[in-house]
């Protein structure tokens, strides 16, 4: 599979680029705004044809780049169908498979860090992108966005810890440098969900974290319940 990780300075965001190198038909998880223009560049370049953008979530801290995706491929959107985002032009509930070309993601849900979170999960390739689930020795907030952090140890342990120890973790967002985990090193090291933590203590944890909420909530998420669509 054709695979890119791409990457935004601002909201420290990953965009991932993947592709089926037989009929070139690709998807892009968690595509930005500012960057539609570079990935349109990098479809073409690539000789691909974009047919899907994947969210992993509703984002609180930037828009997503699927309505102007939309406009310039004429991609169309899945989002996960607990999100509540009416705009998606396919609601992905937990199990289902997206396809493009040859290639195919599984879908699961991961409710926890908001009520809608989803991961895609590359069994061919031995990866999962996790989204704002599961970062690099660190997990999504739950104080917003119907969040739960109960919720969330469940989610990460009945769904991404599950996998084999040896597939690749791709998160949502990456603060300190670093670009990947596996889900056994997340298993061992991860701070808050990983070695042996219980429940009881993650909660705890998440209690006590006392974060400011991101700057461009009150505009991202109007805009990504909308698909990234401006306001009529």
């Amino acid at each position: 599979m054709i695979f890119r990780q791409l990457f935004d300075r601002d909201s420290c965001t990953y965009t991932y680029l993947l592709a089926d190198p037989d009929t070139r038909q690709a998807v892009l998880i968690d595509p930005v705004q500012e960057h539609v223009e570079r990935d349109r560049q990098l479809l073409a370049d690539l000789d691909l044809t974009l047919v899907k953008t994947l969210e992993t979530h509703v984002h609180a801290d930037h828009v997503t780049g699927a309505d102007g995706l939309r406009q310039a491929c004429g991609s169309t959107s899945v989002v996960g169908s607990a999100a509540g985002a009416d705009c998606a032009d396919e609601q992905a509930g937990d199990g289902a498979w997206v396809s493009f070309g040859n290639q195919r993601l599984e879908v699961r849900h991961t409710p926890g860090h908001t009520a809608g979170c989803v991961v895609y999960v590359d069994h061919a390739g031995r990866r999962v992108f996790t989204g704002d689930t599961l970062l690099v020795r660190g997990c999504g907030r739950t104080d917003f966005q119907q969040g739960d952090a109960a919720t969330l140890y469940r989610s990460v342990h009945e769904q991404i810890f599950s996998l084999p120890d040896d597939f690749t973790v791709y998160p949502g967002h990456d603060y300190k440098g670093f670009t990947c985990s596996s889900v056994g090193e997340e298993k061992a090291w991860n701070p808050r969900l990983g070695g042996g933590r219980t429940e009881e203590q993650f909660v705890g944890i998440m209690a006590n974290l006392k974060l400011a909420l991101p700057g461009k909530i009150d505009v991202a998420v109007p805009a990504n319940l909308r698909c990234g669509r401006a306001t009529a």
